[in-house]
């Protein structure tokens, strides 16, 4: 099983790696440093120097001074952001203003805390404190917020967000560079207020869930009024009942869409009386550009078959007991790091499968369908006992289940080949996988075109290790005790009733089930290669 890192842990690092150069320099600045010291006076008395011979020089800084003020980069930001406010782009927006607000707060903290004197002699006057320079930190916030900002402004090309971008670079050098050429700031000065700025920025950015100098791949949606593009939009369809502090998961959702460029999501619960049917429908008309769906086996089944073969991708968010098609596609189990690895991932055509059989309606599955003694485990897992140990409940039922009786059916794939086998359980599988890693189909893959059958079949207690034994270790030789087979179609036939499942839902007993492959039927947002 693949285990991820807590993703909080890897943000807190991100901060304090961020305010890492802004912390050793202030500390450098406050010991004062001899190296740093001496660099910052021999800067110091030449530009003093060559000031005083060069009148004009000094003139041309203090225009350039004037026009770069502090205030000024601050407005860019507030107009910038009064735009994204307009464009509905709300996290953005209020990203800007705390972005701009701390930087500030904190410059004149810092210098009230430092209360450094400027250097001497200045060649024009200004008050204040000279460790950080204000210009410095104003300019460079200002520059990595529209990094930030540009590449999520939808419709923006890619040369024009390169000609705004290399501008604005350029205000940062000559920003700083004026306040040394006035000697009315040290070197030291001015790259304090680069590392306060870049502190600044990762801090806030990490904070709303943005990561500066990445870009974010969005979908791009034209308009059919202006030919402009507008917002893609997502739908959530969560059962309530599968999602714990369900505020929380609201928060993350919204802000993790808001952030890739997506409109507000619209929100859609299941029902005790409808897993997702309804609200998929309503994704449909709603013409979502992408649906994530958060919930148990049974819920992420029904959507997916309520989207099958229309277009839609549809992104799994772990949220179940077993969560087996996040699994089969490699979707991590933490929230933080599976809505990143699926908004920042990729489309993969996947098969689904049709099914139906006595006292069953016509529906679909993605996971795996069973008839036998892995339906009797999954009806017979204590619900109370999913919900405080997870899928390891089943291993409650397993153990209760262990002589459950075999019964004679009849196989028949692909209108060829017809057997009968005296069995335990046969499952039918669009994927391989079980939790815990367990290679149920080792070589099932969700979009081969194919389905993968196994037949369980051991006669005794005691034969049952060695088909645990064999499935752990993916043997593949075929014998009484376990059969694998691959097929478009499969037709089972129970001699008796037999408890049936649906990607891990009951659906109740029955002597019949068929199953038969709609190959590349659901488009499944999945991580991308690494």
């Amino acid at each position: 099983m693949n285990h991820h890192p807590p993703s909080h842990l890897g943000r807190a690092f991100t901060v304090v790696l961020g305010a890492l150069p802004f912390v050793v320099l202030t500390l450098l600045v406050a010991n004062h440093w001899a190296p740093l010291e001496r660099w910052d006076q021999s800067v110091s008395a030449r530009a003093a120097a060559y000031g005083v011979t060069h009148p004009n020089t000094v003139d041309f800084w203090h225009v350039i001074g004037s026009v770069f003020l502090p205030w000024g980069m601050r407005a860019v930001i507030v107009i910038v952001a009064a735009y994204l406010w307009h464009r509905r782009a709300r996290l953005l927006t209020i990203w800007l203003l705390v972005s701009a607000g701390a930087e500030l707060a904190l410059v004149h903290t810092v210098k009230h805390i430092f209360d450094r004197p400027r250097p001497t002699p200045m060649l024009v006057d200004t008050e204040g404190w000279s460790f950080v320079s204000g210009h410095a930190a104003a300019a460079f916030v200002m520059a990595g917020a529209l990094g930030v900002v540009l590449p999520s402004v939808r419709g923006w090309r890619r040369r024009f967000r390169l000609l705004v971008m290399l501008p604005t670079i350029a205000v940062v050098w000559i920003a700083s560079a004026d306040r040394v050429a006035l000697n009315v700031h040290y070197v030291s000065d001015v790259l304090g207020g680069w590392a306060l700025g870049l502190a600044i920025l990762t801090a806030t950015s990490i904070g709303f869930g943005l990561r500066p100098g990445l870009r974010r791949r969005r979908r791009r949606t034209p308009s059919e009024d202006d030919g402009t593009t507008i917002p893609p939009k997502a739908a959530v369809i969560v059962n309530p009942i599968k999602v714990g502090d369900g505020v929380a998961f609201r928060r993350k959702v919204t802000r993790a869409l808001a952030v890739r460029g997506f409109d507000d999501p619209l929100w859609l619960e299941t029902r005790e009386d409808d897993a997702g049917n309804a609200m998929a429908k309503r994704a449909i008309e709603n013409e979502s550009d992408l649906v994530l769906v958060a919930g148990g086996d049974g819920t992420v089944r029904v959507v997916c078959a309520a989207l099958a073969h229309t277009g839609i991708p549809v992104g799994v968010i772990p949220a179940g007991t077993g969560n087996l098609l996040a699994r089969n596609l490699h979707i991590p189990l933490d929230l933080d790091d599976a809505l990143e690895r699926i908004l920042e991932g990729r489309d993969r055509r996947i098969d689904l499968v049709k099914v139906h059989g006595d006292e069953l309606d016509t529906d679909r599955f993605a996971v795996m369908a069973g008839l036998g003694l892995d339906a009797a485990i999954i009806s017979d897992a204590p619900p109370h006992l999913k919900r405080q140990i997870g899928w390891t409940a089943y291993l409650v039922s397993a153990a209760k289940n262990i002589n459950h009786p075999s019964v004679r059916v009849r196989i028949q794939l692909d209108e060829d080949l017809v057997m009968e086998r005296r069995v335990r359980t046969v499952v039918v599988g669009n994927v391989g996988m079980l939790q815990a890693n367990i290679p149920l189909l080792p070589e099932a893959r969700p979009d081969d075109g194919l389905l993968d059958v196994v037949v369980i079949a051991p006669r005794r207690v005691t034969q049952w290790p060695i088909v645990v034994w064999r499935l752990m270790t993916r043997t593949n030789r075929t014998d009484m005790y376990l059969e694998r087979f691959t097929g478009r179609k499969v037709e089972i036939t129970a001699a008796v009733d037999v408890q049936r499942q649906l990607d891990g839902d009951p659906i109740g007993p029955g002597r019949s089930l068929t199953a038969e492959i709609e190959a590349g039927a659901l488009i499944a947002r999945v991580p991308r290669r690494r």
